[in-house]
């Protein structure tokens, strides 16, 4: 089990938060994303170590910007 915190730019309200975590979430391994907007903060919890370009891109197609690791 993996866990790891993102800090994602341009969340301001619940939706952007159901958006990513959508977004994430569907990623294959994924076991559970907790997205909070007020923090600007991503925990995406996985089976294994996760690629950062594979978060990055679902938090790019959500229409957010993956600042990195926090």
């Amino acid at each position: 089990m993996s866990e790891t915190v993102y800090s994602v730019s341009g969340m301001s309200c619940g939706h952007c938060e159901s958006a990513v975590s959508k977004e994430v979430t569907a990623i294959p391994g994924v076991t559970s994303v907790t997205a909070v907007a007020k923090t600007g903060l991503v925990t995406v919890a996985s089976e294994q170590p996760l690629d950062e370009e594979t978060i990055r891109a679902a938090v790019d197609e959500a229409g957010y910007e993956l600042v990195g690791p926090a």
